[in-house]
């Protein structure tokens, strides 16, 4: 009887648990009838907002959570916020392929966009954070980016009558400390949503939300084999919420970023991201954690190409067989994916007087 290592009986899980899930795939590719309102396609239709049980969404504390996001006073230099890097004019990232911090330095990983991670059950490139209030306070305490004093921090908002006003109203019966800080800014982030695009148009009924080349792109889009996305950009929020090595150039540099395997030792998780929503992707480039693709159109022909460093792919990593009309095909499609907004509002900050 031969003996399998901790390693080899992982990966062989790992490798079970890849064909299930593009089984399911292949059979959803075939039940998908893709035509606009149809019922096969109802999957995809976002649900409301998940809401902890102990911090419900209220207009107080949005007012609380959006003042506090673009506040450089809670930054250790005075002169970083939150929107600092995820700038609402910018696809609520930063559009540099590399965030920055502290005194402009560079960060080791690209700025992920805020938009639906409410409906993540995992947050970061990592996962290293568990849900959005536990994500809130991370690049706050982060020496590198944002660099604050908490404590200070907590000072200055109950020394502020006006922020003061707004704690209370947000969370009355609850003191202005970490956790209520926290909320709030989850709670604000929660309303940074994405579900009425041309493609949640069509999926809804429109038949003319989104055009044939576009509905040509979706089905590459789905098909398990032609473009092979639907194995890690599912239903409904295109993503599976799970990590993947896509074989990136940057994984061959000596020393690479290692991703999820720094939380989760196991050989599978080497070089391996968490998957991003799709959604209002025509606004975020650059992409990858590594900001290595400049375009939609990169990033198509990276995974036509199969990936670069292929040392350590993911099992659900799988080469799409794509022309290069096909690729045109998949790129119309997803700039599909992007909801026309009005004019963002930022807020005015709460001064003493």
């Amino acid at each position: 009887m031969r003996l399998y290592s901790k390693a080899c009986l992982l990966t062989s899980i790992f490798g079970l648990l890849s064909l299930n899930v593009n089984n399911s795939i292949a059979q959803e590719f075939t039940e998908t009838t893709f035509k606009a309102g149809h019922e096969s396609l109802q999957q995809w239709i976002l649900p409301s907002m998940p809401e902890p049980s102990d911090n419900a969404i209220t207009p107080a504390r949005i007012k609380l959570g959006k003042a506090l996001f673009f506040d450089p006073r809670l930054s250790g230099d005075k002169n970083m916020s939150c929107a600092s890097c995820h700038n609402p004019s910018l696809g609520w990232a930063d559009a540099l392929p590399k965030g920055k911090g502290k005194n402009s330095a560079l960060l080791a990983r690209a700025t992920p966009s805020i938009i639906n991670t409410g409906y993540n059950t995992i947050q970061m490139w990592d996962g290293r954070k568990k849900n959005l209030e536990d994500q809130a306070i991370g690049p706050m305490e982060a020496q590198e980016e944002m660099h604050a004093d908490i404590d200070q921090v907590l000072q200055f908002l109950s020394d502020n009558s006006h922020y003061t006003k707004m704690f209370r109203r947000a969370y009355p019966s609850e003191p202005i400390n970490t956790d209520t800080l926290t909320k709030a800014l989850a709670t604000f982030q929660r309303t940074v949503v994405s579900n009425n695009s041309p493609f949640d148009q069509w999926v809804k009924g429109d038949s003319n939300a989104m055009t044939a080349q576009q509905v040509t792109g979706f089905k590459l889009f789905m098909d398990p084999n032609k473009g092979k996305c639907a194995v890690c950009h599912s239903a409904p929020n295109f993503t599976d919420d799970g990590f993947h090595n896509l074989g990136l150039a940057s994984f061959g540099d000596e020393g690479p970023d290692l991703g999820r395997y720094s939380e989760r030792p196991l050989r599978m998780m080497k070089g391996a991201f968490k998957t991003p929503t799709l959604r209002d992707i025509s606004l975020t480039a650059p992409y990858f954690h590594d900001g290595s693709a400049d375009s939609l159109t990169d990033v198509v022909v990276h995974y036509v190409n199969g990936g670069e460093v292929k040392s350590n792919l993911s099992p659900n990593f799988l080469a799409a067989e794509l022309s290069e009309d096909e690729t045109a095909d998949m790129v119309a499609f997803l700039k599909a994916l992007t909801t026309e907004r009005e004019p963002f509002r930022v807020p005015n900050l709460p001064v003493e007087e």
